[in-house]
């Protein structure tokens, strides 16, 4: 029984150690252009090409983003984006 006690261990020492040396999935940018930022409400609207990772057509909407993101942007600029859902609101999260 202690044979079978050491085995299970190590099988699960393997298992985490196999997910720990995973590589994280890199972020997909998405294109889109920026139409409206509202800095009071932390959202600002782009119309953008297909959000792959979202499952979602090319359309102009509204996304949730925060103060340093925000920044970084511009009304009428091209931009390369991430979107995700963050606490369940879409939230552009990164800008390249």
């Amino acid at each position: 029984m202690k044979t079978v006690g050491k085995l299970l261990a190590a099988l699960a020492l393997a298992v985490s150690t196999a997910t720990l040396s995973l590589p994280a999935q890199a972020a997909e940018f998405t294109k889109g252009v920026v139409k409206k930022i509202d800095t009071k409400a932390k959202k600002v609207t782009i119309d953008h090409e297909d959000l792959k990772n979202l499952d979602m057509p090319a359309m102009t909407m509204v996304f949730r983003a925060d103060d340093a993101v925000l920044a970084k942007l511009k009304e009428g600029a091209s931009i390369e984006f991430v979107a995700d859902r963050v606490n369940g609101k879409l939230t552009v999260t990164e800008i390249k």
